[in-house]
C-alpha cells in the first residue's frame, strides 16, 4: 500500500493548513474569551474560504463541491480540525451529506443554497430521554391528510443557532419485529420560523466553545409531505446511507488537533531549560514524546485505513468505530501530556493546550460515544464466531 500523498492532495493539505493558520488562529482567542462567534467576522471568514475554493468541499463536484474522494476529505477535515471548532464548522461549512438525499425540488431549495454559503443545516436526532438509543426517541410526527405535524423537543443540536433549517428525525410510527415493538423513524425538513417550530438557548458547554447546542421543540408543527427527506418510515435507512462517514471526520479533526498539541509539545521540550539541560533530555519527557508520537502514528493509520476502504466500498462498521475510538482516545492521551510537559504554563489560555483539552472531552460522547464504539467492535469479533 502507498502511503504517500499524491501532488493534489498535499496542494489540498497546504492550501487548507495555511488558511486555517492566517484566517482560523488569529481570531480564536476573541471567541474563546468571550464564547461567541460574531456574525460579521463568520460572513468574513466564510466569504475568504468560498473564494479559496475550501467552502462546502466534502460535496460532490456535480452540486458545486470539490468532489474529493473519502482520503483526500479527511486530509482536509483533519488540517480544520487544528482551529477552534466554531470557526472552522461555521466559517468554513460542510454541508451534510444526508442533504444528498432529497429531490430534485428539495436540492434546490436546500442543497445548492448550502453549498453556495446562502444557507446552512442542523442535524436533529437527539433527545433528553434517547442518547445513542435513537430507536427510544418520544418526538412524534403524526400524518394528518396531506400533511405531518411534529411534537416534542431535540436538544444538543450543534450549530442550530446558525442554521436556517433542520433536518429533524422523528418517531412516524411503529412495527412488530420479532424482538418486539419498533418505532419507526422519519426525516423532515423544517425551515427556522415554521409555526410550531422554536429554537432555543440550549446547555454551557466545556468544549467548543461559540460552537453552542440548542434546544428545538415542536408545538403541533404542521408541515407538508413535500418536507419529507427520503420515504416515510424510512429515515434509518437514509441516515444509514448518507452518513456513514461522520465518525471518520471527527476522527480526522481530532488528529488536527493532537498533532498541534504535539508539536507544541515537541518545540516546548527543545526550548525549555531546567538543572541545565532541555527538558527533552530528560527520559521523564522524552519518553512521553515517544508515545504520544506513537499514538498519533497509529491513529492516522486506522482512520486514513477506513477512509480508503469506505473509498473502495469495503469498510465495516468496526474499522469507522475503531478510527473513531482511538482518534478521539488519543487526543484525550495527548492533549494532557502536552499540558503536564509544558507545567503550569499549559493550564493558561495564552497556548491553546487548555481548549484542546478541554475541547477533547465531548469527542469521546458524540457521533457515538466510546462506549459504542466499542460494542461495536466486539459485536463484529464475536459474530464471526457465531457469538
Amino acid at each position: 500500500m502507498n502511503f504517500g500523498l499524491t501532488e493534489e492532495q498535499q496542494a489540498i493539505v497546504n492550501t487548507t493548513r495555511s488558511f486555517v493558520e492566517n484566517e482560523l488562529y488569529p481570531h480564536e482567542q476573541e471567541v474563546e474569551r468571550t464564547g461567541v462567534l460574531r456574525k460579521d467576522l463568520l460572513e468574513e471568514i466564510k466569504a475568504k474560504a468560498i473564494s479559496a475554493g475550501l467552502y462546502a468541499a466534502n460535496m460532490p463536484a456535480e452540486v458545486g463541491g470539490a468532489g474529493l474522494d473519502t482520503v483526500t476529505w479527511l486530509l482536509y477535515e483533519k488540517e480544520l480540525g487544528r482551529a477552534n471548532y466554531a470557526l472552522h464548522w461555521n466559517c468554513v461549512a460542510r454541508p451534510s451529506n444526508i442533504l444528498l438525499a432529497g429531490t430534485d425540488e428539495q436540492k434546490e431549495k436546500y442543497l445548492y443554497p448550502c453549498v453556495r454559503g446562502e444557507k446552512s443545516d442542523c442535524l436533529a436526532m437527539t433527545e433528553p430521554g434517547a442518547g445513542s438509543d435513537l430507536r427510544g426517541m418520544q418526538a412524534t410526527a403524526v400524518q394528518d391528510g396531506d400533511d405531518w405535524i411534529l411534537n416534542g423537543t431535540k436538544h444538543f443540536i450543534s450549530h442550530a443557532d446558525h442554521a436556517d433549517f433542520a433536518i429533524v428525525f422523528m418517531a412516524s410510527g411503529e412495527e412488530d419485529t420479532p424482538r418486539g415493538k419498533r418505532k419507526k423513524i422519519t426525516a423532515f425538513f423544517v425551515d427556522k420560523g415554521t409555526k410550531g417550530f422554536t429554537v432555543r438557548e440550549g446547555y454551557r458547554n466545556v468544549s467548543h466553545r461559540g460552537y453552542n447546542n440548542s434546544i428545538l421543540e415542536f408545538d403541533d408543527c404542521r408541515l407538508p409531505k413535500e418536507q419529507v427527506l427520503g420515504e416515510v418510515h424510512k429515515g434509518f435507512e437514509v441516515a444509514n446511507t448518507w452518513l456513514g462517514a461522520t465518525r471518520l471526520q471527527v476522527g480526522a479533526t481530532c488528529l488536527g488537533r493532537a498533532e498541534r498539541a504535539l508539536d507544541h509539545a515537541i518545540q516546548y521540550a527543545a526550548e525549555r531549560r531546567q538543572f541545565g539541560q532541555q527538558i527533552g533530555k530528560f527520559q521523564g519527557v522524552s519518553f512521553k514524546l515517544a508515545d504520544m508520537a506513537t499514538e498519533l502514528k497509529a491513529a492516522n493509520l486506522l482512520v486514513f485505513e477506513a477512509g480508503w476502504k469506505y473509498d473502495q466500498g469495503t469498510v465495516t462498521d468496526e474499522d469507522m468505530a475503531m478510527a473513531k475510538l482511538k482518534a478521539t482516545e488519543v487526543l484525550a492521551f495527548i492533549a494532557d501530556e502536552a499540558i503536564q510537559i509544558h507545567g503550569g504554563m499549559g493550564l493558561m489560555d495564552d497556548l491553546p493546550l487548555e481548549r484542546i483539552w478541554r475541547d477533547a472531552r465531548v469527542e469521546r460522547i458524540w457521533e457515538g460515544t466510546s462506549e459504542i464504539q466499542r460494542h461495536i467492535i466486539s459485536r463484529a469479533l464475536l459474530r464471526a464466531v457465531g457469538g
